[in-house]
């Protein structure tokens, strides 16, 4: 008691002989120390979006019935294949800003998206701006799914070990198991399919059985595969979704000897097309989309996040929507939100806790399997 007597005195007497503004001084001196050590403790999560944080909760959704719901993102028009139907060229190496992409897809969220496709292109040529989007959309932007269509080439373990949490399908475009016929395709490394693609599709798929990733595929009926029977190779593959698109001609991307392709040559007759179908139909997994159900039905987005109107008539493009927001580039374009439910735009598209179990084309519960 005696010590703490004598500390008290002493006390008072420093607090009696120092003058009144010294001590107020040091009372704002003790305060601003204490604020800027929480700032220096928050400023880690901060994101490089301005004012976002990487904690913040995600932005609010509109509850427009009209809303993007599920949107594709062709990040880059850069591509290593040279499909000869192919409905996106390589006109453009540009690519956004990292930033300016995620203020994108920031505005997209806030406009009801709650579904991001990333295609091309081919998303593969550019990983890190890839992965840096895929954790953007589930840890920021908190989206109910993620997905990527790509030819595969590019997809190393070591990207799907470090993102696949992050993704929720993966879609491989593969049109044929026969080399010749992707030869003539042209769905390999610069046109030239060097027999490697097939054996790469399995690698990957059991690359996504092994990281929790919903495996896909696409692949387009045209002259060169129509009349192929695919079911066993579906079959061992097992995606949980197989989409089957008739060769399609889009006016101003792939229609005449001017353009980077021309895909008149590829196209085939309904007879044809009903044929692939028939043949394939059995298979669970199986989602057929001729060219009426593909027209207008998706809202596309190019590398400078303008929308594109690929339905009738030649392709039209909106401002960007960076500079006039969401709502109204969507105005500038049309979408047959319609056509979008019929073709079921909607489906359970979040991977489950334990994907790869009892799913896919080869067996397991039908029911789940059909979304």
């Amino acid at each position: 008691m005696g010590i703490l007597t004598s500390f008290v005195q002493m006390a008072l007497v420093l607090f009696s002989t120092t003058p009144y503004f010294l001590w107020i001084i040091a009372v704002l001196g003790v305060a601003a120390a204490f604020l800027f050590r929480r700032g220096a403790e928050t400023d880690h999560i901060r994101s490089p979006e301005a004012g976002i944080t990487e904690k913040s909760k995600p932005p609010q959704v509109t509850d427009d019935p009209d809303a993007p719901v599920s949107v594709n993102y062709f990040p880059s028009r850069e591509c290593n294949y040279a499909c000869g139907f192919c409905f996106h060229t390589n006109t453009s190496g540009y690519i956004l800003p990292l930033d300016d992409a995620k203020r994108g897809l920031r505005l997209l969220k806030e406009a009801g998206m709650r579904k991001l496709n990333i295609a091309g292109g081919e998303p593969f040529l550019h990983p890190k701006f890839l992965g840096e989007l895929l954790r953007y959309c589930k840890e920021v932007l908190d989206l109910e799914s993620v997905s990527i269509v790509s030819n595969g080439s590019k997809i190393q373990e070591k990207f799907l070990r470090e993102h696949g949490r992050h993704l929720d399908i993966l879609a491989i475009s593969c049109d044929s198991f026969v080399r010749e016929t992707n030869r003539a395709i042209g769905r390999g490394e610069n046109g030239q399919a060097d027999g490697d693609h097939v054996a790469q599709v399995f690698r990957i798929a059991e690359w996504c059985r092994e990281y929790g990733i919903m495996f896909k595929l696409n692949t387009v009926v045209n002259i060169h595969n129509w009349d192929e029977d695919m079911t066993e190779q579906i079959a061992e593959l097992a995606p949980f979704r197989w989409k089957v698109f008739q060769c399609l001609i889009v006016e101003g991307e792939n229609e005449g000897e001017t353009r980077v392709r021309d895909a008149r040559e590829f196209l085939i007759s309904e007879e044809q097309w009903k044929t692939f179908c028939d043949r394939h139909k059995h298979l669970p997994c199986y989602v057929p989309e001729d060219n009426q159900t593909m027209a207008g039905s998706y809202l596309l987005l190019d590398e400078r996040l303008r929308f594109l109107d690929k339905g009738d008539g030649p392709m039209k493009k909106s401002d960007s929507l960076l500079d006039v927001g969401v709502k109204k580039a969507m105005q500038q374009v049309a979408w047959d939100k319609g056509a979008f439910d019929k073709r079921g735009g909607v489906y359970e598209w979040r991977k489950p806790q334990t994907v790869g179990e009892n799913g896919g084309c080869s067996g397991g519960n039908k029911k789940e399997l059909e979304w």
